[in-house]
């Protein structure tokens, strides 16, 4: 697969908290010359960057980050803001206290809710996978696909680790025929990228791989 192929499948990410407007529109800037999937981006920088980007990338934003545990009311406004502004895609974080509890009717009640927000807007679902058993992945993945959403997505980048092939290989084995993966956090070589595509992922959550493309242009 070549760089270009990959490129594809990357939601060009910056979430940091320092994040500028001059960042955020440099983010769009490659993302549009290097046509990957989106810019992943905070939810205060959405309708900015609609207006600037315009029809030449996909907005995604993110709801309830990077801890899942605002309420599903919270959740909801969230969503319905950032789709008014102009986001073609949300990445929501489940309320992982919910699942420990084994508290999975909340967590699809409101997977579901954001789900009928959205309409056809696409909705992937982080479970933070560093934080949980690979009993609660398995759940999680099972939780995903009965809710409707269209991604489960393995991580924030905000906790205690990222993205593993172990747990793509896992949400490839588990999850429902409608519902794609996406890896996120610590994907920083084309050569992991391919793996994590191999594996069963359709996105990935990235603002490494861009840097890469564009040294390899400059050297």
């Amino acid at each position: 697969m070549n760089h270009e192929e990959i490129l594809k499948k990357v939601d060009h990410t910056l979430l940091k908290q320092t994040a500028t407007w001059d960042q955020i529109r440099s983010l769009c800037d490659d993302a549009i010359r290097y046509q990957t999937a989106s810019v992943c981006i905070p939810p205060c920088y959405v309708r900015q960057a609609k207006e600037y980007v315009r029809d030449q990338m996909r907005i995604c934003t993110v709801i309830g980050f990077p801890n899942g545990n605002t309420t599903t009311a919270v959740k909801a406004f969230e969503t319905k803001e950032a789709l008014d502004n102009g986001a073609d895609e949300i990445d929501m974080v489940i309320n992982i206290g919910a699942l420990k509890e084994g508290n999975d009717s909340y967590i699809q009640n409101e997977i579901r809710i954001l789900k009928e927000i959205c309409g056809s807007h696409i909705l992937k679902v982080i479970i933070e996978t560093c934080l949980l058993t690979e009993e609660e992945k398995i759940w999680m993945c099972r939780i995903v696909t009965q809710a409707g959403a269209d991604f489960i997505k393995t991580s924030t980048g905000f906790s205690t680790a990222g993205a593993t092939f172990e747990d793509v290989r896992l949400f490839a084995q588990y999850v429902g025929g409608q519902v794609r993966i996406k890896a996120a956090g610590g994907i920083s070589s084309f050569d992991d990228a391919e793996t994590f595509i191999r594996l069963g992922a359709d996105r990935l959550g990235t603002s490494r791989l861009v840097k890469l493309a564009k040294e390899e242009q400059e050297a």
